[in-house]
């Protein structure tokens, strides 16, 4: 058996893990910059527990919450720049993947003085601030990857990764997403368990990778049942094991990358407005049934552990993910498949997957109004 393991995160866990654990923020320097997105970093707590923790042991902090959901890189350098000038030694990330991705890109703005906001996507940086993620989402899983997601001056998202991109100290408590709606309680649900069947299945798939995925899918498929069959939001005990299971998603998932959906999904976040999770969950019916093809033996297992056949699991996952409004012209599909050539992300796919295929797909899925 070969396989390869990197994961240089440290993760401490548990409910009221900030207060119990809160000196830990010492070991990172004397001041950092807190970076959050919306409201919900206040709402739920975890802004005010973060600056309680930071304030009893003497740590000196600004906040910074000029950042959008999917997080532009020109908004992730001005923060990288509003750290360096404000003396920062650290930086502390509150929130879901729009947040935690961009504390990730921030640290490396603020280290590499000389890095344009473009910069980020060819240049190696060779260093980063340290960085403190604290998650109030069960589904991105950003936590523990060394990835960050930005939105690029034309508009598209596009990943940068690297060892700068991890983070040094992840305080995971699930009780900060137990005031997350409805609808964003779905979708991150559907995220996570997409990194993980993505994972699964991957060509790059590892024992360390599947042993995590596996931890994932069962939990994260259990909780999409249940939305499936009340529409309503989980139990307490629900959202401890959808968090729980989004952070062995991510884990999966730092190992082996993702695969044709989550590529093709951006196009539905960048042009549609569609929930991230939600995108990836638009091709994942057809992400399955080519692992049938492909991987059959590890398709059949993952059906019968999960208990749904295939076209129940097609319908379970259409039924919560409504795609009725997103309707393309011939040549808009073209055009998207004019950007996908040599993404490794479809190399990575059962089989691979080429442009021929993903224009297949999109034409099944979204060209309604023509013959």
């Amino acid at each position: 058996m070969s396989f390869s393991f990197y994961m240089p995160v440290k993760i401490m866990g548990g409910k009221g893990v900030i207060s119990k654990h809160g000196e830990e923020f010492k070991r990172y320097g004397g001041k950092c910059l807190i970076i959050f997105t919306g409201a919900s970093a206040k709402l739920c707590g975890a802004l005010g527990d973060v600056c309680s923790a930071l304030k009893e042991n003497g740590t000196e902090f600004e906040t910074y919450d000029k950042i959008s959901v999917n997080p532009k890189a020109q908004e992730c350098y001005e923060a990288g720049r509003y750290a360096r000038s404000c003396g920062a030694d650290f930086i502390v990330g509150i929130g879901g993947g729009s947040a935690l991705d961009a504390a990730k890109a921030a640290a490396v703005y603020a280290a590499n003085e000389n890095l344009s906001a473009e910069g980020i996507y060819s240049h190696t940086v060779s260093s980063a601030l340290p960085v403190v993620l604290v998650g109030t989402t069960a589904g991105t899983g950003s936590e523990v990857t060394g990835v960050s997601v930005l939105t690029r001056e034309n508009g598209k998202k596009k990943s940068v990764s690297g060892e700068n991109y991890y983070a040094k100290l992840v305080l995971a408590d699930p009780l900060y997403t137990y005031c997350v709606p409805y609808d964003v309680t779905v979708s991150t649900a559907i995220d996570a368990f997409s990194h993980a069947v993505e994972s699964l299945f991957s060509n790059r798939a590892e024992f360390n990778s599947k042993s995590y995925a596996n931890k994932a899918i069962k939990p994260l498929w259990e909780c999409i049942r249940f939305f499936y069959t009340n529409r309503a939001v989980p139990t307490d005990k629900m959202r401890d094991t959808l968090y729980y299971s989004s952070l062995y998603a991510g884990m999966a998932l730092n190992l082996t990358g993702t695969c044709f959906p989550h590529t093709m999904g951006y196009t539905l976040t960048e042009d549609y407005s569609f929930p991230h999770g939600f995108a990836c969950a638009v091709f994942l019916p057809a992400f399955v049934k080519r692992a049938m093809e492909f991987k059959n033996e590890l398709a059949v297992k993952f059906l019968s552990d999960i208990g749904a056949s295939l076209p129940e699991f097609e319908h379970i996952i259409f039924s919560l993910v409504n795609t009725e409004n997103i309707s393309m012209t011939k040549e808009q599909i073209s055009a998207y498949c004019n950007g996908w050539h040599n993404i490794k992300n479809f190399e990575n796919t059962p089989g691979g997957f080429s442009v021929t295929d993903a224009q297949a797909l999109m034409t099944e899925l979204f060209c309604k109004n023509e013959a």
